[in-house]
């Protein structure tokens, strides 16, 4: 569905729910995730309903996820770092 128009090939891996993914130099978590296939990112606290990217300019919220024990960060808005580590967040999040 998705697939990348320029030839840039410069790799980074980072995980994603424990699992290895590469994304390129340059590519949002958001980007990288769509890229490699990955479902919603995360569930709507109130109905639990299934959320993925919508407008991937930070608008929206759609794509919070975990990122590094941090939670409801913009995967569109964060550029993938090397190592990262990702997860998709599971309706609200901890307060504490």
């Amino acid at each position: 569905m998705f697939r990348r128009f320029d030839k840039d090939d410069t790799p980074l891996e980072f995980f994603f729910e424990g699992r290895r993914v590469t994304a390129r130099l340059g590519d949002t978590v958001a980007a990288a995730l769509l890229a490699g296939g990955a479902g919603p990112f995360r569930l709507t606290p109130a109905s639990r309903a299934p959320r993925a990217p919508y407008c991937l300019m930070g608008l929206c919220f759609d794509c919070l996820v975990e990122i590094d024990g941090v939670a409801n960060r913009q995967a569109c808005m964060v550029p993938v770092a090397s190592g990262m580590r990702v997860r998709r967040q599971p309706g609200p999040p901890s307060v504490a």
